[in-house]
């Protein structure tokens, strides 16, 4: 029975436009994945938790996270959505699951511009350091305080939500000019680091076994998968692409350009920095690394690629994440505010502006943790968790999607629906291990990145205000979605009237 009063027809749905290529798509999910940023920062905080084992870790990680985007490829081939793993979940799993999927990766992107806004804030107040300017008026300016970083970081996550509400393509030309100067210095710096670096070079930094415990392999798994994290971001816009294969297209490119990247920052790190050095300097990671090859001004490079890289992944993480809850709140499962287009951009702006006040929200609740190193700590782990357990569910809706082919062509299944299982069982296995052992490793709780119980809270709040809502979706809302499953799809205009 029809939810509408009698008489009134549906809305029109709204459209998103069509305008992007694969150039673009390819712009907005390397941006999303920064790999300046997870280079800078995110190895030496693996390294913390692994040791030497960098280039391992990250080959490992590697492999289930191939296995993923060829779920999300094949499930884009035959139902481009803006809601993705939301929308094909909730067809072939439960309803339930796939509203779980839409709202963690809401959730955690909101974390992530958090935790990159202090990160952008970082890189400039330590390119200030750099240029002489180590005070205003009385205030001393330290590219550690989670405070001032957060603050200047804010001003940036400002300007680019107005910017990434004219549209996708102006925000993909950005970064693409962006990416191209970050990926010159890092090509730069890295090799020479790898070819000049004190440290000799070691095949046991390939050897996973060396790891130091399984809890660590776990970590490090986990803390790896969020340095690929944002390669799907191509396909929240598979709605904006002329054709749906591009989005696939500029996921897998990116996934690809993202592991050469890591692996030869993790090889020129560890020949350049010894291991308390990569571990011990946190978001200042790379400017250390920087001043250890080079004199200034040219020292100064690495951070500038730094700084760029977390400006393009603040706009690239506010893209996806509008387009996530544009095709949520065109369902109803969330309020109709998220699914608003403005008629001038053809963007989900007013959306698009709630994520940036959203994130603003976060990163200020975050000066709890008075330490910059220790609110990375925090957001990284907990985002690694939630991601882990999206990755693994949308890796599940390709298997049951694609089962028959099991009977019809063992070679297609091996790819559509073995690899994506393994590869969810396997995420699932690290991360139920992960917050297992954060659970067992503290006694009581503490509002520090050192200790397992916050660790675990963060994930676990996440989660839990994700049914929340779906319960609220379902009883109050009364959305369709929860009845059939089925999110509105790009090329069906008319099916939320019709399951109504």
């Amino acid at each position: 029975m029809s939810d509408r009063p009698f008489g009134v027809d549906p809305p029109a749905r709204p459209e998103l436009r069509k305008s992007l290529s694969v150039v673009d798509g390819v712009a907005v999910a390397a941006s999303s994945t920064a790999a300046t940023t997870s280079i800078g920062i995110g190895l030496g905080v693996t390294a913390g938790v692994v040791g030497p084992h960098l280039p391992a870790i990250m080959l490992l990680a590697f492999l289930p996270v191939l296995g993923i985007a060829g779920a999300y490829s094949r499930l884009n081939r035959v139902e481009p959505n803006a809601g993705n793993g939301y929308v094909w979940v909730g067809r072939s799993l439960s309803p339930w699951l796939g509203f779980m999927v839409g709202w963690v990766n809401f959730v955690a992107s909101v974390a992530f511009l958090a935790y990159t806004t202090a990160v952008t804030g970082s890189a400039l107040l330590q390119l200030a350091g750099e240029a002489g300017l180590h005070r205003i008026g009385s205030l001393g300016l330290d590219p550690d305080s989670t405070a001032q970083t957060t603050a200047v970081g804010i001003v940036v996550l400002v300007a680019v939500t107005l910017t990434a509400v004219t549209g996708v393509r102006t925000a993909a030309r950005l970064q693409s000019g962006l990416l191209v100067f970050e990926y010159l210095v890092l090509l730069g710096f890295c090799g020479y680091g790898i070819v000049t670096g004190p440290h000799s070079f070691s095949l046991s930094w390939f050897d996973p076994f060396a790891i130091p415990s399984a809890t660590a392999l776990a970590q490090g798994m986990l803390l790896s998968v969020f340095c690929y994290w944002g390669f799907e971001a191509a396909f929240t816009v598979n709605e904006e692409v002329k054709d749906p294969r591009d989005a696939s297209r500029a996921g897998t490119i990116t996934l690809v350009t993202m592991l050469g990247l890591f692996l030869l920052g993790s090889l020129a790190f560890q020949r350049v920095l010894s291991q308390r050095e990569l571990a011990g300097h946190g978001a200042q990671g790379l400017a250390y690394y920087g001043d250890r090859l080079a004199d200034q001004p040219l020292a100064a490079l690495p951070l500038v690629a730094l700084m760029f890289s977390a400006v393009a992944s603040l706009q690239a993480g506010v893209i996806p994440t509008a387009r996530g809850m544009f095709a949520m709140s065109r369902d109803r499962t969330l309020g109709p505010v998220w699914s608003k287009v403005s008629a001038r951009y053809g963007t989900p702006a007013a959306g698009t502006l709630l994520i940036g006040a959203l994130a603003i929200a976060v990163a200020a609740g975050a000066l709890v943790i008075p330490r910059l190193a220790d609110m990375i700590d925090a957001i990284v782990n907990a985002v690694g968790v939630v991601v882990a357990l999206s990755y693994a569910l949308t890796a599940l809706a390709a298997a049951v999607r694609f089962r028959s082919l099991l009977r019809e062509d063992w070679g297609q299944a091996v790819r559509a629906v073995v690899l994506p299982t393994l590869s969810a069982l396997a995420l699932l296995g690290l991360g139920g291990y992960l917050c297992w052992s954060f659970y067992d490793s503290a006694d009581h709780l503490e509002l520090s990145a050192d200790n397992g119980w916050f660790l675990l809270l963060m994930p676990v709040a996440m989660i839990a205000s994700g049914f929340a809502v779906a319960a609220w979706a379902k009883w109050v809302r009364r959305s369709p979605y929860f009845r059939t499953g089925a999110g509105t799809d790009a090329d069906a205009p008319e099916l939320l009237a019709t399951s109504n």
